[in-house]
């Protein structure tokens, strides 16, 4: 907020663009061994957005917008346990997780001079506050009488590392496309917590994804 004060004050450049993000997402568990928590595999999702770079320097910008994406994988867990009885009791299951976000990214730009002409490179560190609007598991929507969608916790963040190239195409017109990684900070899904009946488990959403946009 503070870059964007800034920005305004300065009267800054405001770009704003159009951007297409295919992504490649999956889970990572912060739990025990004993639970056999696993990833199985990832998913392939499209992200789609309006972006806008605030520059309140030539080559610096705090960038945001608002993106639609999806995100979650594959996970499986098998936990053998006593019951108290001298017998066992054994929790397994395989869960195709699939979530979708607004993402609002909250990131500062830093852009090279041109490496060559009408071409900058850049580089992209900050986070992301993102919404959830949909879940499904397994392809299912209700599970066991109950909405899939109250499973999942409503807001997640995000760090957000990224970088690409910008090419200049008009008087004020861009093409860029890069690559940026997101490390989800926050667990998503209390499900687990409840399964093993242990509080420190926690499921986190782990993505990297190709963007390519234009800018006006």
């Amino acid at each position: 907020m503070l870059f964007l004060v800034f920005g305004f004050s300065a009267s800054a450049q405001i770009e704003i663009g159009l951007m297409a993000s295919p992504t490649i997402a999956g889970n990572r568990f912060i739990a025990e061994d004993r639970y056999n928590l696993e990833k199985e595999s990832n998913n392939l999702y499209l992200g789609v957005g309006v972006i806008a770079d605030y520059f309140f320097s030539q080559n610096y910008a705090f960038s945001t917008g608002v993106i639609y994406r999806g995100k979650g994988g594959e996970v499986s867990y098998n936990y053998t346990r006593a019951d108290g009885s001298g017998s066992t009791v054994t929790t397994r299951g395989k869960d195709d997780i699939a979530l979708q976000y607004i993402e609002v990214p909250l990131t500062l730009k830093l852009f090279t001079n041109e490496i060559a002409p009408g071409t900058l490179a850049y580089f992209q560190v900050g986070g992301s506050l993102n919404t959830k609007v949909a879940a499904q598991v397994n392809d299912k929507k209700v599970i066991n009488g109950e909405r899939v969608l109250k499973r999942f916790n409503i807001f997640e963040a995000d760090v957000l590392l990224g970088g690409g190239v910008e090419f200049q195409i008009g008087e004020s017109t861009k093409l860029f496309g890069g690559l940026t990684y997101h490390r989800g900070l926050t667990d998503i899904d209390d499900y687990y917590e409840e399964q093993f009946s242990d509080k420190n488990v926690s499921l986190k959403n782990n993505s990297v994804s190709l963007d390519f946009g234009v800018k006006f």
